[in-house]
């Protein structure tokens, strides 16, 4: 898929699941279909303390099946390196990792790159970012804390409202302890796109989770 292609498709997207390479220690597939019959536009892998880069492209296999059985985009979460070798469409990085020129580089010029921000500060630098230097999408947040991002502090809804004020030119998700109890302040906030870890992943139907949280966003 071409990068004019992936721009399309990111612009389109509303709900983003993060899952990690073996949910509950088994096979991601029926949980990524799951997610993805329910609504979801975007998957990404998120494997914090993988034991080797061939581990990442073994792990990434199934996520790349299923977005293409879905017509979904794949996301690396770091490892720009491995963008090509895994077939995703691209990689989200932190402010920590390296900077979004740098991993645009490595990850090859078709390949979107997206980048979690957590102050009003950072929404407004990557909104004011141009050229190699500018990401494809950002996420805001975390909105409430969540062990997914353990140490940081909630942003609490406020900078949802605060980057909604900003207008971002780009695609920009609201991240951060979301679920269907909660989803409705986020969107009342400004948001329109999410990214969800255990709202899905942990549901016990995780197709209805989604659909319920894309219901909401649409």
């Amino acid at each position: 898929m071409n990068r004019s292609a992936r721009i399309e498709r990111l612009a389109a997207a509303r709900l983003y699941f993060v899952c990690e390479g073996r949910p509950s220690g088994g096979d991601p597939e029926p949980l990524l279909g799951a997610a993805l019959r329910g609504g979801a536009d975007l998957i990404q892998l998120r494997e914090k303390a993988p034991r080797c880069a061939e581990e990442i492209v073994a792990l990434a296999e199934p996520f790349r099946r299923a977005a293409d059985r879905h017509g979904a985009l794949f996301m690396l979460n770091d490892w720009p390196e491995l963008v090509a070798e895994c077939g995703a469409d691209g990689v989200h990085i932190g402010q920590d990792d390296a900077p979004v020129a740098e991993a645009r580089a490595a990850a090859g010029e078709d390949a979107l790159v997206g980048l979690s921000t957590h102050t009003t500060a950072e929404v407004e630098a990557a909104c004011a970012a141009e050229g190699l230097d500018r990401p494809d999408q950002i996420s805001v947040g975390p909105v409430w804390e969540t062990p997914t991002k353990e140490g940081r502090p909630a942003t609490g809804l406020e900078l949802l409202e605060q980057a909604t004020s900003v207008g971002p030119p780009m695609p920009w998700f609201a991240i951060g302890g979301i679920d269907s109890s909660n989803v409705g302040a986020v969107v009342a906030a400004g948001a329109s796109r999410v990214v969800v870890v255990r709202a899905i992943r942990d549901a016990a139907d995780p197709e209805a989770a989604a659909r319920e949280l894309r219901a909401a966003l649409d």
